[in-house]
């Protein structure tokens, strides 16, 4: 009896998950992020969905995009080109390099006007043609967040969202809210210099899955973990929406 009533509950979750935006992709389209993987339902970073990524300043604009060009670079690793959308142009696009990201691959929007930005963003989510659109817009309501889901769920795009100082951080459609924080880097094999870039990644929100925290560094191509995953107890979690 209990095999049956489990048995009747997966195939629930397997019917359910393709309806709140976790639709399976080819296996050459899997990002493969390990540990942050099982914090997923379908333990796959879900592709063809929007992310947001929420900030309190430069510093961790920064570093959200760092950990954004991590996943970028083996997304398009093989074919695909991106659409990147701001109202600062703070971007070095031949840092990008080092992501394994061809800037040239790479088409950058400035805009100074939130209601263009959010065209813009809705616009090129509905591309099928690109791989990923990352936008800087630090307001999003439901409503456009639902916009952007409805979007990607046709063209499988994936969108990233980052949100520099929101004045509201009410809930959104979005599969997954993120806080990412830069940690010290250390220099490697005890070389003088600049380490590798590390950071604090937070998984504050995730539909259907688990938050967690992750300490994890970017170096040769791959993020690599500095300690375990430490889940977030539902009551440890924190207030953003």
């Amino acid at each position: 009896m209990h095999s049956a009533k489990h048995h009747i509950i997966a195939q629930l979750q397997r019917e359910i998950l393709p309806l709140q935006g976790f639709k399976p992709l080819p296996e050459k389209l899997v990002i493969g992020l390990g540990e942050i993987d099982r914090a997923f339902p379908n333990y796959a970073f879900p592709l063809g969905a929007v992310h947001e990524f929420i900030c309190s300043g430069a510093e961790t604009v920064s570093a959200s995009g760092g950990f954004i060009a991590g996943i970028l670079g083996k997304l398009m690793k093989n074919h695909g080109a991106a659409i990147w959308i701001s109202s600062s142009a703070t971007i070095f696009a031949p840092a990008l390099r080092s992501f394994g990201i061809d800037p040239g691959k790479i088409i950058f929007v400035d805009l100074n006007n939130q209601k263009e930005m959010l065209w813009a963003m809705e616009e090129a989510l509905k591309c099928e043609g690109l791989t990923a659109v990352i936008g800087e817009i630090p307001e999003l309501n439901f409503t456009f967040s639902r916009r952007f889901q409805l979007a990607v769920e046709q063209s499988r795009v994936t969108g990233f969202i980052i949100r520099n100082n929101p004045r509201k951080l009410d809930i959104t459609a979005c599969i997954s809210r993120w806080q990412v924080s830069s940690l010290p880097s250390a220099p490697d094999n005890n070389m003088p210099g600049v380490g590798f870039p590390r950071w604090n990644v937070e998984l504050l929100k995730v539909r259907n899955g688990k938050p967690g925290s992750w300490q994890l560094e970017y170096a040769g191509g791959n993020f690599r973990y500095l300690t375990n995953i430490v889940p977030l107890l539902s009551g440890q979690q924190r207030k953003t929406g």
